[in-house]
């Protein structure tokens, strides 16, 4: 490359046609362009710009003739041997005086337009936005051709001609996908190539930014920041491609429990129109044999009835034929007369008839107890579905703990917290919020916000207890009335009073035998809270309401100090489900 003393070739092209100056002109911000190709760029351009800086003005600055610098371009041009190409445009030069001998020792720039939190990949993997046509920017004109590659050390723009031009004089300069406000890759304070990225205040900054304002903070090249960050970035696409799989994965599984849903909604259609039908005739057959004992008892009263109008009419012509003969004994002469009073004075013997009636009613009671019987007959159909209900809840069992922070001073927990009993002592115990401080009130550890889970508690015969769930938001401090107003659906054993439901007011229940084990249903969905029987495999009571927060499992013990009242929540065993044959 040739040089005049310790001057570069580059240092007297002006940035504009990239050729060696003619007449050369200085502006107010310091740098040099021929007086032609500046003139030409500001009649071109909607605003009196440096090319190179883009200081602007508010109106056309004053030039001044640069006769060093044109003492020095008139030499190299002497020196070379062939004239340069000439091109009356406006492009965009490095800012001197740094000079343009070779690129900095730091990594190559190729991230230095970067957002201010998160570095982007390097500009020449950016292509243009499809939307935006980026323009040369050394050519002049109205129908200025599209740009192919944008300079990074430039800050300029070039269509295919005129980057032969670029590419033949500055061959190391870093080239990229064509971008247009490549002013924007200058640091706004100190007008310099971005080419750092502070690794405290997570923003892209210059050479000069380090020795100022990010003095002492980490910085490291854009490009290694856009390393990691993209190596960062892909690590998040496999998250979200891993997510996307398993969303895709979650939609298969609804749409086959939809399927599986929709097959047993048929079984369950199905099996309600058997039970149903089953029903309807034990109803007909019911029926039909109250119908035939009904016209059976009618019959036996009518032929009774006709048994006894016969003996009547048989009465009646003995009384009718007597009647005559007293009326002929009564013409006779008296001594045929008094012969014949003694054997006609008697009345004839007959039977006493003023008790004797016929019923008006055929049958009374014989319908109530023909219900009787299908009642009988739908409680064996209801223990039936009871215990095939109770066999279904089983896939949603879940594992339920107690929660020591939750758990009144008057409880004793087990260690793997799935028991509970009334110590019979008070116990000191952090102060937690959570904690039911006057109420003897556990709650689990586990609470639900959705779906359907069964667990099974082991009351034994413990005859003081609640148990059910509970709104995670009720009260845990002083008194508590256990009801559903107050956000607990719960079944009850109070000594004396037998057991009952929490509903407001309490529903009194008649339970035969007593239940040792009860197994708990909820389904948020449904808003329904069962129990069960398990050892006798039939329902007790459901309640149907609307949940609107968490609920939790909660047990509510009275004062007892018999260990064998301890309340356990038991592992679900599904052989004491199956009826034994």
């Amino acid at each position: 490359m040739a040089t005049t003393g310790n001057l570069s070739e580059e240092q007297v092209h002006c940035s504009i046609c990239l050729d060696v100056f003619t007449n050369p002109v200085s502006i107010p911000c310091g740098h040099n362009f021929c007086q032609s190709c500046i003139l030409g760029y500001w009649k071109s351009s909607p605003l009196y710009q440096c090319p190179m800086c883009k200081k602007s003005f508010y109106k056309r600055p004053d030039i001044s003739v640069n006769t060093v610098l044109r003492e020095i371009a008139e030499q190299f041009k002497e020196m070379k041997t062939s004239p340069p190409l000439a091109h009356q445009a406006t492009a965009q030069e490095p800012p001197p005086p740094l000079p343009q001998t070779s690129p900095p020792p730091s990594p190559q720039i190729s991230a230095s337009q970067l957002p201010q939190t998160l570095p982007s990949p390097p500009f020449s993997s950016l292509p243009s936005p499809s939307w935006e046509e980026v323009m040369c920017d050394v050519c002049l004109g109205e129908g200025r051709p599209k740009a192919v590659k944008s300079c990074l050390v430039c800050l300029t723009s070039y269509c295919e001609e005129h980057l032969k031009c670029h590419s033949a004089r500055f061959t190391k300069h870093k080239l990229m996908e064509p971008v247009a406000n490549m002013e924007d890759r200058m640091c706004p304070k100190h007008e310099r190539l971005l080419e750092l990225f502070c690794k405290k205040d997570q923003m892209c900054v210059c050479v000069l930014c380090t020795e100022t304002d990010h003095r002492a903070h980490y910085t490291v090249p854009v490009e290694r920041e856009w390393t990691e960050k993209k190596a960062q970035l892909k690590r998040t696409g496999i998250d979200v491609q891993q997510m996307i799989q398993d969303r895709v994965k979650k939609v298969e599984e609804i749409k086959h429990s939809v399927e599986l849903n929709k097959a047993s909604a048929q079984r369950e259609i199905e099996e309600s129109m058997q039970v149903f039908s089953e029903l309807v005739r034990s109803i007909q057959k019911t029926q039909a044999e109250l119908v035939l004992v009904i016209e059976e008892k009618q019959r036996q009263t009518e032929r009774w009835a006709q048994g006894l109008i016969a003996e009547l009419q048989q009465e009646i012509t003995e009384l009718k034929r007597r009647n005559t003969e007293l009326e002929t004994v009564a013409q006779t002469d008296h001594i045929h007369f008094l012969k014949s009073f003694p054997a006609l004075s008697t009345p004839p013997s007959v039977k006493d008839w003023s008790e004797t009636s016929v019923p008006t009613d055929t049958c009374v009671g014989m319908v109530r107890r023909s219900v009787s019987k299908l009642e009988a007959t739908l409680t064996e159909m209801i223990d039936k579905l009871s215990d095939s209900e109770i066999k279904k809840v089983l896939k949603y069992t879940v594992d339920v703990t107690l929660d020591p922070d939750t758990a009144n001073p008057w409880l004793q927990l087990s260690q793997d917290r799935h028991q509970v009993r009334h110590l019979g002592a008070w116990q000191d115990l952090p102060d937690h919020p959570d904690r039911f401080d006057t109420v003897v009130i556990v709650l689990a550890h586990e609470g639900f916000t959705s779906g359907r889970h069964y667990w099974e508690v082991q009351v034994g015969e413990k005859d003081d207890w609640y148990l059910g769930v509970a709104r995670s938001s009720v009260n845990r401090k002083g008194r508590i009335s256990v009801s559903t107003t107050q956000g607990y659906w719960a079944l009850a054993m109070k000594k004396g009073q037998g057991y009952r439901v929490s509903t407001s007011p309490p529903s009194l229940l008649s339970l035969d035998p007593k239940p040792k084990r009860v197994g708990v249903y909820v389904d948020y969905e449904e808003g329904q809270v069962s129990f069960y029987d398990v050892r006798a495999r039939t329902h007790i009571y459901t309640f149907e309401d609307t949940f609107t927060e968490k609920i939790l499992p909660f047990f509510y013990l009275y004062c007892c100090d018999k260990a064998s009242d301890t309340i356990v929540i038991c592992p679900v065993n599904e052989k004491h489900l199956i009826k034994q044959s």
